[in-house]
């Protein structure tokens, strides 16, 4: 009895669909009670007849969108949006017909709006109340698929993991194949490790095994070579899941590439759309902040020309998004002079700062001038701040995925910055925990988490003891 309901999956298919059919013409007068306030027999034909039709073509069409097919181990969420889409198209199916027999203006749009409303609701309704009974007989032991873990890495463990605590999706992890011959986590789930490929196809056959999940590392290639080749006759359900957990990137995001599936390693989640909007409400706010600190823009610059001579503004070139060279701009903080050995950072009693620079520095204002480089595209307000170009080549093979901070635009203030990881970085330590702030950022990026960077900034600065 592991999986009672998969042995008779057609007759079940069957009867949901006539429930479906049963559900969509009893929901289709309910929505002619609440419209027309009378019933449906009562009104225009065309409403009886869209009644029926539309509801058995939702016979045909929701098998056809997958609706019936096992939603075991899936996000709920998408099931709901697949039926609502299915419905829609049903429905618009009826009002096409509606069109070619010359009745489409006799047939109430409203009356189709509240059916498709109550016909989604209801249908979804009734999976809830039948996936509700399946998690229960589920947790109960009942209607288990028994399961092989080919791949015990991170992903596979988290599979496991998974399947364990979840039990009411129903899967029984059976076996498992390790790679790594020393790793002994699952033996204390008394499950069966495969020492050797080769085991799997017998095992599989002589233990009624339903599915197997392989999780193998991208490195395993000639492991995968011969798991194809071994489960060539397997008529069990295989499932890959591909392990980009072993590749340290930014994102794992799936998607289509001319028409071949593709896992995006290195997308930042503040591209696209989210980059777009982003890009608008970084230069609305830049030139918001323009306007409004002219006046304060002013007081600077007769204070950096009083208390030293040189020019107001301080430029120097910067790696931006996707590493394309631009000009960043500040005011000026040091006296006038020469780097004989590339750039030297700033420390604690700098004798190169002037008087005024020290308070600037200290206070973050050297920084405003970087709003115009947000108005000319090339900074964000929010973001990694931009590194000297030598200390990108000094640090680029020393610290892990550091290049990875220029997949996006670099910032006036970021997710370090207000952790306190601003200022020199004498040591490697300090700018690998900076980087990893800045990563962390990148991955996990989203508007609020920018607004409130931008609040915490606003409200507490950059102030610190290491700000000089």
């Amino acid at each position: 009895m592991h999986d009672l309901i998969g042995k008779n999956s057609t007759t079940l298919e069957l009867l949901m669909r006539a429930i479906d059919v049963i559900t969509l013409i009893f929901a289709g007068g309910l929505a002619s009670a609440i419209h027309f306030k009378i019933s449906i027999d009562q009104v225009s034909q065309i409403h009886s007849t869209l009644l029926y039709l539309c509801s058995f073509l939702s016979f045909i069409v929701f098998e056809k969108m997958g609706i019936y097919r096992s939603w075991r181990g899936r996000r709920p969420s998408r099931m709901i949006g697949n039926i609502a889409i299915s419905w829609a198209l049903a429905l618009l199916m009826g009002l096409l017909f509606s069109f070619l027999i010359h009745r489409s203006g006799d047939v109430s749009r409203l009356w189709l709006f509240y059916w498709f409303l109550v016909g989604t609701t209801s249908v979804v309704a009734v999976r809830w109340l039948i996936h509700s009974v399946l998690r229960h007989i589920r947790k109960n032991g009942l209607n288990k698929k028994r399961v092989v873990i080919v791949g015990y890495g991170p992903v596979g463990q988290e599979m496991h993991r998974r399947a364990k605590t979840q039990n009411w999706y129903g899967y029984d992890v059976i076996a498992i194949y390790m790679e790594d011959k020393h790793l002994d986590r699952a033996r204390s789930d008394q499950v069966k490790i495969l020492t050797s490929l080769d085991e799997l196809p017998t095992f599989v056959d002589h233990n009624h095994i339903d599915e197997i999940w392989i999780a193998l590392s991208v490195n395993a290639s000639a492991q995968s070579e011969k798991l194809q080749y071994l489960l060539r006759n397997a008529l069990v359900d295989i499932r890959w899941i591909p392990d980009t957990f072993s590749i340290r990137m930014l994102s794992s995001d799936m998607g289509d590439f001319l028409g071949f599936p593709t896992v995006d390693l290195n997308r930042p989640i503040s591209s696209g759309f989210h980059g777009m909007a982003k890009d608008v409400f970084d230069k609305l706010f830049a030139l918001t902040v323009l306007i409004l600190l002219l006046p304060l823009f002013a007081v600077i610059a007769i204070c950096i020309k009083n208390d030293s001579p040189g020019p107001i503004f301080f430029k120097q070139f910067r790696h931006g998004l996707n590493g394309k060279l631009f000009s960043v701009y500040k005011f000026r903080t040091m006296k006038l002079h020469e780097e004989k050995n590339g750039i030297t950072q700033a420390k604690k009693n700098d004798d190169r700062i002037t008087a005024f620079g020290k308070f600037m520095r200290r206070t973050s204002l050297d920084e405003l001038p970087q709003f115009v480089n947000v108005l000319l595209g090339d900074m964000s307000i929010v973001g990694p701040r931009p590194h000297a170009l030598q200390h990108n080549d000094l640090y680029k093979d020393q610290i892990d995925l550091y290049m990875l901070r220029h997949r996006v635009k670099p910032g006036i203030t970021g997710w370090a910055q207000i952790h306190g990881f601003r200022g020199e970085t004498d040591t490697l330590d300090k700018m690998a925990e900076r980087v990893q702030f800045d990563l962390y950022y990148i991955r996990n990026w989203s508007f609020w988490m920018d607004v409130r960077i931008i609040a915490w900034t606003a409200l507490k600065g950059w102030t610190g003891n290491n700000a000089y």
